[in-house]
């Protein structure tokens, strides 16, 4: 049996089914979990591949440490999505972070997740740092008073339950929320094959950031090229910090990188020159 993931209607990925684990229709969105030999333990909703326990590492430490080691003294984050825990596990080594709120808006893939995929949160939603919220991210934002020094918005792509998360409006009270110096980072899906959500998202933010842009990420299983993170500041000094100031930072991160370094850091800032004139256009 095959499971083929129904992204784009003109490319096809397919992954093999040697164990279904769960199939299940949440308030949200339809919710698979199966395991592949390769990539073993997989999580797909609404027929997109979300996560697989092999590569997770790749998209979670780029989302999570470019921007907590680039400002250098975070000590509240927000998360908005991320049901699977894997950007939690990764904020919560950072030894300055004191507080972090997850906002999810299906709770139910956060109780399937530590159930079936223990090995993406490993127990971080128990952390006392940690509090959880069940609620439209948009709206959190919107109405909260409380201000954070970076917000990462894992998301899904621009469709069902996620669509509000790619507006104009969503990123201006994102800014709201954010501290002085504050960074919003969030997942801009493949621009190869999603050139008009890399487009249209860098337009949405940045008339509310002085510095928008994207940096890169390589996911196997984000099929169609290098994978663009969005990223947005109003602090100019953020993209210049040093290999050398970085790496001291990495101090105060517990436990090894798989795909982060210092280098990688810097580095993935430098788009190829299609993704350039697309932003230009």
């Amino acid at each position: 049996m095959w499971v083929t993931e129904t992204l784009y209607p003109e490319w096809r990925q397919q992954l093999r089914v040697d164990e279904t684990i769960l199939e299940e229709k949440t308030s949200e969105q339809d919710l698979v979990i199966f395991h592949n030999d390769r990539f073993g333990h997989v999580l797909t909703l609404d027929g997109v591949i979300q996560i697989t326990e092999a590569d997770e590492y790749t998209y979670q430490e780029m989302m999570t440490h470019v921007p907590l080691l680039a400002h250098g003294n975070v000590k509240k984050v927000l998360i908005i999505g991320g049901g699977d825990g894997g950007i939690l596990r990764e904020v919560l080594r950072h030894k300055n972070v004191q507080r972090v709120i997850l906002v999810e808006i299906d709770g139910t893939v956060i109780e399937r997740t530590k159930k079936y995929l223990p090995m993406i949160p490993q127990g971080s939603f128990d952390d006392p740092r940690a509090q959880v919220i069940i609620q439209d991210g948009i709206e959190f934002v919107k109405n909260t008073d409380q201000k954070f020094d970076v917000i990462i918005c894992d998301s899904t792509d621009p469709t069902g339950p996620g669509k509000v998360l790619f507006t104009s409006d969503f990123y201006s009270y994102c800014k709201k929320a954010l501290l002085p110096g504050g960074i919003f980072v969030n997942q801009n899906g493949v621009p190869f094959l999603q050139s008009d959500e890399f487009t249209q998202t860098y337009n949405n933010r940045a008339p509310h950031f002085k510095d928008t842009g994207f940096y890169l990420v390589a996911v196997p299983t984000y099929v169609g090229g290098f994978m663009a993170l969005g990223y947005a500041t109003d602090c100019l000094d953020y993209r210049n910090v040093t290999e050398e100031e970085l790496a001291k930072r990495t101090a105060n991160v517990q436990g090894n990188f798989t795909y982060y370094n210092p280098q990688i850091h810097k580095a993935s800032f430098a788009l190829p020159q299609f993704m350039h004139d697309a932003i230009k256009k």
